[in-house]
C-alpha cells in the first residue's frame, strides 16, 4: 500500500513538472509572446495622437506601422488628407512580454488618424490666362471652360479643344491643342490608316501630271475654317481647398463675359471725329475725355494719329479666320510720281480717282468680334477702278530756326492793341525785345531781297528762300548784308534796334508764304 502511495505522488509531481514545462513552452515559443534580453527598454507602448494603439518590440516598426496607416488612407483616393500624426513610443524593460499583432496595431492607427483628419485637399487644375487665374476641380472642367470660349464663335460645334504636355516646360505643364472634328477621330485611333497615306501619294502624282484648275466661286466651303487662342494658356496640376474652387458656369462666366480695354484707333483717310466715334461705339464726350489731344468735337485730327479708345474684350481671345464672299466698291491704290525739282511739301493731282466693283472670296481673320487682317484669295472685277495719280516733291524743305539768341517774345502774331501812334492793329510778325546791337541771323538760306530803310520797319532786311517763302527782319540798328547777296541759314545779317515805328529796341520777325504772312513761330524749329 505504501508502495502504491509513493508512486501516485511521484506521477503528481511528474504532472506539475509537465504542466510548468508547457506554460514555460507556451510563453516562450507563441507568436504574441517574446523573450527579451536585459539591455535596457525592450518593449514599447505605442501611443499615437495621445491614444495607445498597440505594443511592439522596437520602435522602428512603430513608424513602419504609421507610414502602413497613412498609406492605407491616402491609397485610392485622388484628394489630399492632411492628417496629424504624434507618434510617441513608452519603453520599459521585461524578461518577457506580449507584443500586438502588426495588423491590429495597423487598424488601429488608421482608425485614430481618420478620426483626426485636419483638412482634405482636393486633386485640381489651375488655369493660367495670361495674368488672371481660375481653379477647376477636374481635367473635364477645364476643357468645358476652354471649350466653351470656343463655342462662342463656332455654333457648328466643329472644333474642339484637347489638352497635351507641353514640350517646352521642364515641368509637367499642359497646354492647349485645337482640333476639327477629323482630327479629333484621327487623334483616336491607335494604329496609322496606310490606304490614306498611299492614296494621298496617287493623288499629288495625278497633280503633278495634270494640275486642278482655278476654283470657281462655288468651289469654295464659305465659313469658319481656323480656330486658335490669342492668349497663352497654361494648365497645373495642384491640390486645393473645396472653398478655392470655382464652379463651371462662374468660371465660364469671368472668363468669356467682355470687359472695357484700352486699344488705339489709327486715324485714316476720310476720318472725322463723329465717324470714329461711331466706329468704336464710344460717346464723343467720353472719346474726348480719354485723348488730352482732343479739346472738342472740332479739333483737328491728321491721317496716322493715335486715339485711345476702349474696347469690350473678354479674358481669352479666339482668333479665328473665315473663308468670305461678297462684294464691294473698290479703289486702287494712289500712284505717286516724283518731281526731284519740287519739296516733299509740294504736291499736285494728275487724275482723279473713280471707284470699281468686284466681287471676292477672301480669308478674313478675327480676334474675338474685331477683324484684324482680310487677305483676298479670289476676285472678279465687275468693272475697273481709276487710280489717283499724284505728282509729288522729292526734295527735302529747308527749315527755319530763330533768327536771334535769347530775346524775350514781347508781342505775338494776330490782332493786338495798338503799342503806339502809327503802329498796326493786325501784327504781322512776332516781336522779341532785345538790347540794341543783339547779333541778328538769317532764320534760313536765301537772297537777300531787300536791305536798307523800310519806313515803318526802320532798317530792315528781306530774304527769298528756296521753297518760295520770304523772311523779313526789322527795326534794325545797322545792315550788314546788301540786295543779291547769298546767305547761308545763321549768318550774321544785321544788329536789333529801335528804328521805325517802335516802342523799344526789338526785333520784329515776319514769314511770308505765297506773299502772305502767317505766324512764323509755328515753322521754327
Amino acid at each position: 500500500m505504501k508502495s502504491v502511495t509513493s508512486y501516485y505522488k511521484r506521477l503528481k509531481v511528474r504532472s506539475i513538472k509537465i504542466t510548468v514545462l508547457a506554460l514555460f513552452v507556451s510563453i516562450f515559443f507563441l507568436p504574441s509572446f517574446v523573450p527579451f534580453e536585459k539591455t535596457g527598454n525592450n518593449i514599447f507602448t505605442v501611443i499615437l495622437n495621445n491614444k495607445e494603439v498597440g505594443v511592439v518590440s522596437n520602435p522602428e516598426e512603430a513608424e513602419e506601422y504609421v507610414l502602413e496607416a497613412r498609406r492605407q488612407i491616402a491609397s485610392g483616393n485622388d484628394e489630399l488628407i492632411l492628417v496629424e500624426s504624434d507618434l510617441k513610443l513608452e519603453g520599459r524593460e521585461v524578461l518577457w512580454g506580449k507584443i500586438d499583432e502588426p495588423k491590429q496595431i495597423v487598424e488601429q492607427m488608421v482608425q485614430v488618424l481618420k478620426s483626426d483628419v485636419k483638412e482634405t485637399l482636393h486633386r485640381s487644375y489651375v488655369v493660367k490666362i495670361n495674368e488672371y487665374m481660375v481653379n477647376l476641380s477636374s481635367q473635364s472642367d477645364v476643357v468645358g471652360l476652354l471649350q466653351a470660349a470656343l463655342d462662342k464663335y463656332d455654333t457648328e460645334g466643329r472644333y474642339q479643344v484637347d489638352l497635351k504636355l507641353d514640350p517646352t516646360r521642364e515641368l509637367p505643364v499642359l497646354t492647349t491643342n485645337i482640333l476639327t472634328e477629323e482630327e479629333a477621330v484621327e487623334e483616336t485611333q491607335e494604329t496609322v490608316n496606310l490606304e490614306a497615306g498611299i492614296h494621298a501619294e496617287i493623288t499629288a502624282l495625278f497633280e503633278e501630271i495634270e494640275p486642278a484648275g482655278e476654283k470657281d466661286f462655288e468651289d469654295y466651303d464659305l465659313g469658319l475654317i481656323s480656330m486658335e487662342y490669342g492668349d497663352t494658356i497654361e494648365v497645373v496640376e495642384a491640390y486645393l481647398k473645396e472653398e478655392e474652387l470655382t464652379g463651371l458656369a462662374a468660371a465660364i462666366q469671368e472668363v468669356t463675359q467682355e470687359e472695357e480695354k484700352s486699344d488705339i484707333y489709327e486715324v485714316v483717310a476720310g476720318d472725322t471725329l463723329s465717324e470714329i466715334a461711331i466706329k468704336t461705339n464710344i460717346p464723343m464726350d467720353k472719346l474726348i475725355e480719354m485723348n488730352a489731344s482732343l479739346e472738342n468735337e472740332n479739333s483737328m485730327i491728321r491721317v496716322g494719329d493715335e486715339l485711345i479708345v476702349t474696347v469690350p474684350e473678354p479674358k481669352l481671345a479666339v482668333v479665328r479666320q473665315e473663308e468670305m464672299y461678297y462684294e464691294e466698291d473698290y479703289e486702287e491704290d494712289v500712284i505717286y510720281i516724283d518731281n526731284d525739282e519740287w519739296y516733299t511739301t509740294e504736291m499736285k493731282t494728275l487724275q482723279e480717282p473713280s471707284a470699281g466693283h468686284r466681287k471676292v472670296i477672301a480669308v478674313v481673320t478675327f480676334e474675338n468680334e474685331k477683324e484684324i487682317n482680310t487677305e483676298i484669295i479670289k476676285e472678279e472685277v465687275t468693272y475697273q477702278a481709276v487710280p489717283k495719280i499724284v505728282e509729288r516733291g522729292t526734295k527735302i524743305p529747308p527749315t527755319y530756326i530763330k533768327p536771334l539768341s535769347g530775346g524775350r517774345l514781347s508781342s505775338n502774331f494776330g490782332r493786338r492793341n495798338r503799342p503806339t501812334k502809327g503802329a498796326s492793329s493786325y501784327h504781322k510778325g512776332v516781336d522779341w525785345a532785345t538790347p540794341t546791337g543783339t547779333a541778328i541771323y538769317a532764320s534760313c538760306g536765301g537772297t537777300v531781297a531787300r536791305a536798307g530803310w523800310g519806313s515803318g520797319y526802320g532798317y530792315v532786311v528781306y530774304i527769298n528762300h528756296p521753297d518760295g517763302r520770304q523772311t523779313r527782319y526789322g527795326h534794325l540798328s545797322k545792315v550788314l548784308v546788301s540786295p543779291g547777296q547769298t546767305v547761308s541759314q545763321g549768318q550774321k545779317i544785321a544788329l536789333s534796334g529801335n528804328t521805325g515805328i517802335s516802342t523799344g529796341p526789338h526785333l520784329h520777325f515776319e514769314m511770308l508764304i505765297n506773299g502772305s504772312q502767317v505766324n512764323p513761330l509755328k515753322y521754327l524749329n
